[in-house]
């Protein structure tokens, strides 16, 4: 039998929400407590309607620094890399746009620092039940977003974003940094 790892990897070349479910539910479920530090992120495609936006944007990842800590989005700018205020990313706007109209977009992510940056912890890690199982899960302050999170390894973990209004869930893959 294949490792999580493995799987996760084989995964990368079937693009199906099905599959993702099932990998989804075969793994470990973790404490929020074991996620602190910071995590670096890439997309899990699909064919979910935000598939690329992440990556085209200039997603890094994610960082835990307490249960009630969390900068939900980190993005890499001019090789800067800060966290970003949620609210200002109309989210289910930009999963409508092209791709490349989104990595054009990518280059002002600088000039738009300021303005995109905060300060402020916006989201929160909680232990939640999700297709049957209690595992960590990340709430956003101010968006019906609840990521939840199951373990590959312990350097790895696979993300379901539960998005109001959203049939599916969008999947994206943890590293340790």
């Amino acid at each position: 039998m294949a490792s999580a790892a493995e799987t996760l990897a084989d995964l990368a070349s079937v693009h199906t929400t099905e599959s993702a479910l099932a990998l989804f539910d075969s793994l470990r479920a973790l404490r929020a407590e074991d996620m602190l530090g910071r995590w670096k992120g890439r997309e899990l495609a699909t064919g979910h309607p935000m598939d690329g936006v992440l990556a085209a944007s200039g997603w890094y990842g994610k960082q835990f620094d307490s249960l009630e800590k969390v900068h939900p989005l980190l993005v890499s700018a001019n090789g800067s890399l800060f966290p970003m205020e949620p609210r200002r990313v109309p989210i289910k706007l930009v999963a409508g746009l092209p791709r490349s109209l989104v990595a054009k977009g990518r280059p002002l992510l600088g000039l738009l620092a300021p303005w995109l940056r905060t300060d402020k912890y916006r989201a929160r890690l909680r232990n939640l039940e999700y297709r049957g199982v209690v595992s960590a899960a990340m709430i956003y302050d101010h968006l019906p977003i609840i990521d939840m999170f199951r373990r590959v390894d312990d350097d790895t973990l696979l993300g379901a974003m539960d998005l109001r209004g959203v049939r599916s869930p969008y999947f994206f893959v943890l590293s340790r940094d």
